[in-house]
Parts: C-alpha cells; structure tokens; sequence
C-alpha cells in the first residue's frame, strides 16, 4: 500500500524541519555558491540548510502539504527557495544543472543515471536513505524500499566517493549509526 504523503504532511509538526544528517555532517564540502536541488523534499530541512548556505535552491516533492510548508518556513526567514510540486520519477532534473543535490529518505534506484547526469562536472550528491539490514523498526516496512549492503556505491559508481558510512549490524548495536546509508561522491571534471 501507498502512504498517504499529502495527509502524512499535514499532520506534521509545526518544528522546524531538520536537515538529513549526510548534509548536516558534511556540509562544510558544499561550495560557496552555485544551485542545488532538494529532491523528494518533504518539509524541506536540507532545502533550508542549502539556503541559507548561500546556494541558489530548488526543491521537489510530490506532497502538495509539504511544499506549503516548506513556501511558508522559507518566506518567514525571507530564504528564496524555488518550492514545487513535481513528481520526480516522471520528471527527473534535467543534465548538468546543479552543483548540489541532496536526497534523504526516499529510493527510486531507476532515477540514478538521471541524478548523476543533473550534476555539472564537480558538483556533490549527498544521499541518504534506509538500508535493509537494520537493528530496529525505523524506515519502510517494504524491502523494495530498502538498500542493499553497499548499494548506493554500485547506484553512484561513476562519482567519486567523499564520504560514505554504513554499519549495518557490526559491534555494538545500541551505539554509531544504524539502519541507514550515507553517500558524498562528486561527479568527476572532465580530463
């Protein structure tokens, strides 16, 4: 079954919406300017933190609720976030148009050759999402929805990885960073 994102997001906490901590951990590597894409935004929390870095900031979202939200937080900071409603499996970014693109909690495997395309020569990708292997009831409850060990480096293998962290069921469970995967990798210049 589908989740209802429209009514998920209108029931959401009036909080701020935190950034993914891929982005939040790594956000000293983003550049001084240039534009980014928040994709499948939900409340916009990375949307906000590539804002108020000073970069140009697109973000997408299928869930109408979210992107009012998101067009609402943005314009009581006076932040130009360029907010829509856009499916973006059917509408995916266009190539070589974004030096940032941050994507958290959202999987669509089909749509990674058209993200690695949307990043000009240099530009970062910061992903983060649920991995199948976990050690508690956090994520989706579909497999579908879930990586693979490793699999964000198969998906991005034409980037170049910056930073990358999974620890899947190693030592200590109840400690470090569970149930998900990071990725920084960088979209290699031209030689």
């Amino acid at each position: 079954m589908t989740r209802d994102w429209e009514a998920h997001y209108r029931g959401a906490a009036e909080d701020e919406p935190q950034p993914a901590q891929v982005l939040a951990w790594n956000a000293h590597l983003l550049p001084a300017a240039g534009r980014s894409l928040d994709l499948a935004c939900g409340r916009g929390g990375n949307a906000l933190l590539l804002a108020r870095h000073g970069l140009e900031t697109l973000a997408w979202d299928s869930a109408a609720a979210a992107i009012d939200a998101l067009r609402a937080l943005a314009a009581a900071e006076g932040l130009a976030i360029q907010a829509e409603v856009r499916d973006v499996v059917r509408h995916p970014p266009a190539p070589d148009g974004f030096d940032v693109i941050v994507v958290s909690r959202f999987l669509e495997r089909e749509l990674a050759p058209a993200l690695i395309a949307a990043l000009r020569p240099g530009g970062l990708l910061f992903y983060q999402t649920f991995t199948r292997q976990r050690v508690s009831d956090r994520g989706p409850r579909t497999e579908g929805f879930r990586l693979d060990d490793n699999e964000l480096l198969t998906l991005f293998s034409p980037l170049r990885v910056r930073y990358y962290r999974e620890e899947g069921g190693l030592g200590n469970t109840r400690q470090g960073f569970r149930d998900e995967a990071l990725l920084v990798a960088e979209r290699p210049s031209p030689a």
